[in-house]
């Protein structure tokens, strides 16, 4: 969006096309004071929107260390794109480190280790999405949903042995410490409708023998590390109807695909009902 707004070879956030209140004649990039109050009112709308859409919980809650800021900004847009299947390549790429990119398919643990600040963060977050899904799926489990998958065992296993984490205090060293325990660290795909329980020696994903972390943009079916929940099967489901309802309305061609497309689907998450286990049978 920014690079539409502005003239090509212009700064993204050029003051000649951002200071639209002002209307001052400066050049450069809007000052980082300017940017935080920005932010502080992109805040004031979110808040606004949510109260006037009945939705309080997506309020901005106050914060006790004061102002987001710039700095802190970055690391929750860092947060939620890392959170996505392919997002540690697509944060590489948002935030202009294209040499650590362009080398992420062939080593998924970002070669040219140079860039350590960099890598640090992305170990850091790696680590903290895959506790979380670990956490996840512990939960679930406890809630008396059931799971299958080949990886059922050793991802429950894995979610039973998370370590504690704390945010931004988890150190870079502590994440890919975490990281390295092959075979029980875990990684939600939600476009695959999976958790993958990473072990390099079964992954059909093509991943580097050093990787710590699943190429989950090229995750295959009947690869060994998948498992998948009853919430999984349910979420199998509705993307199949989803894609019956769009079927209805495409020329012949397309449509049968689709409906093919949904018919494996749902044979997907038959799979799972016929052989899900509770947590106490999986391990057993």
């Amino acid at each position: 969006m920014l690079e539409q707004m502005v003239s090509e070879g212009e700064l993204l956030f050029s003051s000649a096309h951002h200071d639209i209140v002002g209307q001052r004649k400066q050049r450069g990039a809007l000052k980082r004071s300017s940017l935080g109050r920005r932010i502080e009112d992109l805040v004031s709308w979110i808040n606004q929107e949510a109260i006037a859409h009945g939705l309080p919980d997506q309020q901005v809650p106050p914060d006790p260390h004061g102002n987001l800021g710039l700095s802190r900004l970055r690391r929750t847009l860092a947060w939620h794109i890392a959170r996505r299947p392919g997002g540690l390549v697509a944060l590489a790429i948002q935030y202009g480190h294209m040499r650590t990119a362009l080398d992420a398919r062939t080593s998924t643990g970002y070669g040219s280790r140079e860039r350590r600040g960099f890598h640090g963060e992305l170990d850091v977050e790696t680590a903290l999405a895959a506790a979380a899904t670990a956490a996840r799926l512990r939960d679930a489990a406890a809630a008396g949903e059931k799971i299958s998958g080949p990886a059922a065992r050793r991802a429950i296993v894995g979610a039973a042995s998370i370590p504690s984490f704390e945010g931004a205090r988890t150190t870079p060293k502590a994440a890919a410490k975490f990281l390295a325990r092959d075979g029980l660290v875990l990684f939600d795909n939600p476009d695959a409708f999976l958790i993958c329980a990473f072990k390099r020696d079964t992954a059909l994903c093509d991943p580097d023998p050093g990787a710590t972390a699943p190429n989950q943009f090229a995750c295959q079916l009947g690869c060994g590390n998948a498992i998948r929940t009853d919430s999984h099967a349910q979420a199998v489901r509705e993307h199949a109807d989803r894609l019956d309802a769009r079927a209805a309305l495409m020329p012949q061609p397309l449509g049968d695909r689709l409906r093919l497309t949904a018919s494996r689907f749902r044979t997907l998450a038959e799979t799972h009902d016929a052989t899900a286990q509770t947590a106490e049978e999986a391990l057993a």
